[in-house]
């Protein structure tokens, strides 16, 4: 049977065993006779595989309730705010600053508070639109991102130093308490997502057909939306931005699952996300020996991916 002829199951199948097989080898290549080499593999696997969940789920989110696929999670000014929070700690409290557990809960809980207050303020207060919304989320994005080019410059060379490591996703150093309070908040988001996915499904058909069908689609973004802020702020809480990721594993899961259904894009995005991150991760490191380059390359690609797709609208393709 030819790839084509694949039924989605199936194609997620064999996404699946190339997950699996690209785990494996990041594990098992070289097996080192150290503990805490074998130790330090699997953890950065396990964060891999929760920043593939935590990123990947939350763009079909934001996908179908701002029903464009050309748009990130991050457009709402999520990252700028993480990157204005790291230069605000450097700058006011030197390059040593407080410990992980203490700036992963500051950096979660003011993502989600953000995005809620943004939420809360444009979508029930003031009745605006989603679109609104976005375009609100932009702009405070560009001014987050005017502090923190001011506190940058008046910062010494070694403290910038110190600040640009946190620029980029660290999929490498995270403390085991982190990754296991990370995964307790992902999976009890993606459990609620999964329980939801036949609503997503008629949100997806817009907001006169979701009315239509009996959705409250304003109540159902407003839920979605939150979930979204929820999953993007722990996993930039807990590895850094990543900001054109999601929008590359969620285009290449609407393209190799040939399906639109939620049960079947919701696997297939977390899927590609961790073969993507844990194969790139085997590459980069284990086969080239290179250090921190993953994250760099994968935002390279999603920022390309994102040009073409928006060259693509402008022409009058879809997405």
């Amino acid at each position: 049977m030819s790839s084509a002829g694949l039924t989605p199951a199936r194609r997620l199948l064999l996404i699946a065993l190339a997950t699996i097989v690209a785990a494996g080898l990041y594990i098992g290549h070289q097996m080192p006779s150290s503990g805490y080499l074998v130790q330090r593999r699997v953890t950065t696997v396990a964060t891999l595989l929760l920043v593939a969940v935590a990123i990947g789920v939350a763009t079909v989110l934001f996908h179908t309730v701002t029903a464009n696929r050309i748009l990130t999670p991050s457009i709402m000014g999520l990252d700028a705010l993480y990157l204005a929070l790291q230069t605000a700690s450097v700058f006011f409290l030197g390059t040593i600053g407080p410990g992980k557990g203490v700036q992963f809960v500051v950096t979660l809980v003011a993502m989600v508070a953000f995005s809620l207050l943004l939420f809360h303020v444009l979508l029930v207060r003031l009745n605006r639109s989603v679109t609104m919304m976005v375009l609100v989320g932009v702009l405070l994005g560009g001014l987050f991102r005017g502090l923190s080019s001011f506190m940058q410059r008046l910062l010494d060379p070694d403290a910038f130093l110190v600040l640009s490591d946190r620029f980029f996703a660290d999929f490498t150093g995270a403390p085991l308490e982190l990754l296991a309070i990370s995964a307790a908040i992902i999976l009890v988001a993606v459990v609620w997502v999964w329980r939801q996915r036949r609503e997503l499904d008629v949100v997806a058909l817009g907001r006169d057909l979701a009315i239509g069908l009996g959705v409250d689609h304003r109540r159902a973004s407003l839920r979605h939306l939150a979930v979204v802020a929820l999953l993007v702020g722990t996993s930039t809480a807990l590895v850094g931005p990543t900001m054109f990721f999601g929008l590359l594993v969620a285009h290449l899961a609407y393209r190799l699952v040939g399906s639109h259904l939620h049960a079947h894009t919701l696997p297939a995005v977390v899927l590609l996300g961790a073969v993507t991150l844990i194969g790139g991760q085997f590459l980069f490191e284990r086969l080239m020996g290179f250090e921190g380059s993953l994250s760099m390359v994968v935002e390279f690609v999603g920022g390309i991916t994102f040009i073409v797709l928006l060259l693509r609208s402008s022409a009058g393709r879809p997405a």
